[in-house]
């Protein structure tokens, strides 16, 4: 079974009652964070993230153009970087042995920020796709305990101790890894002297809540919703859906756990409310991170995108909505079947999971913009 197909047969397995095969003892001592075996990559130690990030400009006319990028090796600000479900190890919780899927997990959400910040990725022992079936409640996913959360705790501890330096620092996590961190910030940063050091935390296709109506509350007692990307020791939170998929009753993201609270929606491309166009970073190949889809061909006619991504002036764009189940960022995809550009993106599995695969992709260009304007806000206040 390749990754795409096990998301998609997780996905089904949501509502199963029958409890997983037994995957065997897991070790349990700790992880030694000072092993650079232990990161994925790191400044010094790129590894993972020492990947071509070149892009193809596709317009709305058909034409094309390269843009390079490059990483910025003396960046003002760390990201801290916790990778979403991934892992098709065949037990409950992954071993510290990077397989592709965590390498290319890290080239699809993480390696860009390199441009804006001093990379930090642990590797971790996190639930993995097969192990999603035991921490799935009636509420959604429980990810944020046991040893996926050990772990990241402890590379976070080691980073703060060994690495940061006083560093303003951004914590970036999706799905599993924002689950995690949403844990991590309640507990070790909101309201303890520290949360001086929190530039901004990205908390992408997971569920922080806010008091209803309100920019804090909920998870966190004083770290606000982002409303301006000058702001910092705020947060970016959001999952989305397509305008014409909107969030079901059983939806997996968005839907509050009580009245007196709703989830998180920043909007990246208009933090101050409102809709604005995505600047998105999609897999020239058209891969998502549950693995290889059959090639998007981006212009009608035209050869294959020979670069490793795609960037897609206006054809996405956003905005905060919430339906009678959930809060999430709308997608409407600006198709214009006239013109020879592609007029979809892939990214979907069920409706219940929206488009997760891509919530990071669609606004990865947003999200780095976002993020330098923050570090520089954030060393202006020093």
């Amino acid at each position: 079974m390749n990754i795409r197909s096990t998301f998609v047969f997780m996905a089904a397995l949501a509502a199963a009652t029958v409890p997983p095969t037994a995957a065997g003892a897991q070790a349990t001592q700790p992880i030694d964070y000072s092993d650079g075996s232990a990161w994925l990559c790191r400044p010094g130690q790129l590894g993972a993230c020492a990947v071509d990030l070149t892009s193809t400009v596709v317009r709305a006319d058909g034409s094309t153009s390269r843009e390079l990028w490059s990483a910025d090796p003396s960046a003002p600000v760390d990201c801290f970087y916790v990778y979403p479900t991934v892992s098709s190890d065949q037990t409950q919780n992954s071993d510290m042995t990077p397989d592709e899927a965590e390498r290319r997990v890290i080239e699809q959400q993480f390696a860009r920020f390199g441009s804006v910040c001093r990379p930090y990725a642990p590797s971790y022992r996190q639930v993995t796709l097969l192990g999603l079936r035991t921490v799935m409640g009636p509420d959604g996913f429980v990810l944020d305990q046991g040893l996926a959360y050990d772990d990241v705790l402890n590379a976070f501890r080691y980073y703060l101790e060994n690495d940061n330096g006083g560093r303003g620092f951004v914590l970036i996590g999706h799905s599993q890894g924002a689950f995690i961190l949403t844990r991590l910030v309640a507990e070790e940063i909101d309201g303890k002297p520290i949360q001086d050091r929190l530039v901004s935390a990205l908390l992408i296709g997971a569920a922080p809540t806010v008091a209803r109506g309100q920019d804090v509350g909920g998870s966190f007692g004083s770290i606000p919703l982002c409303r301006s990307a000058t702001q910092t020791a705020c947060v970016i939170a959001y999952s989305t859906f397509r305008s014409t998929v909107t969030p079901p009753e059983n939806s997996l993201f968005g839907r509050p756990p009580s009245p007196d609270v709703t989830i998180a929606c920043t909007n990246p491309a208009a933090l101050g409310g409102g809709s604005g166009s995505l600047n998105a970073y999609l897999s020239g190949s058209g891969n998502t991170i549950a693995g290889a889809r059959p090639a998007t061909e981006w212009v009608a006619g035209a050869p294959a995108v020979g670069t490793p991504f795609v960037t897609l002036p206006g054809l996405l764009s956003a905005e905060c909505r919430t339906n009678e189940h959930a809060t999430y960022l709308e997608v409407t995809v600006n198709a214009n079947p006239s013109d020879p550009r592609a007029d979809d993106i892939g990214g979907d599995l069920t409706p219940q999971w929206g488009l997760h695969l891509v919530d990071m992709d669609i606004a990865l260009g947003d999200l780095t913009s976002i993020v330098r304007q923050q570090g520089a806000a954030w060393r202006r206040g020093r």
